[in-house]
């Protein structure tokens, strides 16, 4: 079965206010389409539920990349492409860089955007583990306002976040201030390239004295949503890295994952996968290896 481009509705206001006012006007019965790599895919396969769409595609004020010397603003409809090319912010946060390089084909990076990527809300979003671990914050806007939540908190379950009907991702903002951490990101895919991942590993970690001092890991694919894992990071706080330590770190990770069986792979592997990334994450940094 085919979509049918009769059966739905797009508007484009060309602006963001117009944007809003499009959304307030019916709350729930408007979606946003940017780059359309997820919701064409679904149109082309007959299986968009969507019927009202309301176009975001050029609005300059939800494309840009702002710096300062505390963090980083990114629109959301800020595309893959424009992140990787950005030489300021993949010095400052690589994992972003990194990342952005997994989303497709050149193709799909330069028509992709972030917001789009965390909005969709799948558990094995590529982005979601580097904003995870670097402490983002999500911007809402809508005519009523806008409001912030740290990324952390944005999602609620699977496909599902803290959005009201009528609002929408304005930006994404990301301290700077991990640049003296030692970083990691992996994923394990079917393929080396424009492969889903089967699970995703982010962290990011200072040590002090061999001790680790701060840390943050988070993962794709091991919950129905992209999250932290408060207690693995819990288990190695103020911890020194040993094999004790990466022991009881492997242990909790497999008790707080709780990933699905689906199609690319059965929960039991993606378990055992993680807790194989994290462990050579905690043996990168006893090493001093983890960039």
């Amino acid at each position: 079965m085919r979509g049918d481009a009769a059966a739905h509705e797009m508007a484009t206001p060309g602006n963001l206010a117009g944007v809003l006012d499009v959304l307030a006007s019916a709350p729930g019965e408007w979606t946003p389409i940017a780059g359309g790599t997820e919701l064409m895919v679904a149109f082309s396969a007959g299986r968009l539920s969507a019927r009202k769409l309301v176009n975001l595609w050029g609005i300059p004020d939800l494309r840009f990349i702002e710096t300062t010397p505390e963090s980083f603003s990114i629109g959301a409809c800020t595309t893959f492409l424009e992140l990787r090319a950005h030489e300021e912010l993949a010095k400052a946060l690589p994992l972003i860089a990194k990342a952005s390089s997994w989303i497709g084909s050149v193709a799909n990076q330069s028509r992709a955007t972030v917001g789009g990527n965390l909005v969709n809300g799948s558990p094995a979003a590529d982005s979601s583990p580097a904003l995870l671990v670097y402490d983002a914050e999500i911007e809402l806007i809508s005519k009523k306002g806008r409001r912030r939540v740290a990324y952390s908190e944005f999602h609620t379950g699977y496909k599902s976040n803290t959005m009201t009907a009528d609002e929408l991702i304005f930006a994404i903002h990301v301290p700077r201030r991990f640049e003296r951490h030692r970083q990691y990101l992996r994923k394990v895919g079917t393929r080396r390239a424009m492969a889903i991942s089967k699970v995703a590993l982010a962290g990011t970690a200072l040590l002090k004295a061999g001790v680790v001092d701060e840390i943050r890991i988070a993962a794709a694919s091991l919950a129905p949503f992209p999250a932290r894992l408060y207690e693995t990071e819990h288990v190695l706080a103020r911890k020194k890295i040993s094999r004790d330590t990466i022991k009881a770190a492997r242990a909790a990770l497999l008790s707080e994952a709780k990933p699905i069986d689906d199609i690319r792979s059965t929960a039991e592997y993606r378990q055992q996968v993680g807790a194989n990334l994290l462990e050579e994450f905690l043996i990168e940094l006893s090493r001093g290896e983890a960039a």
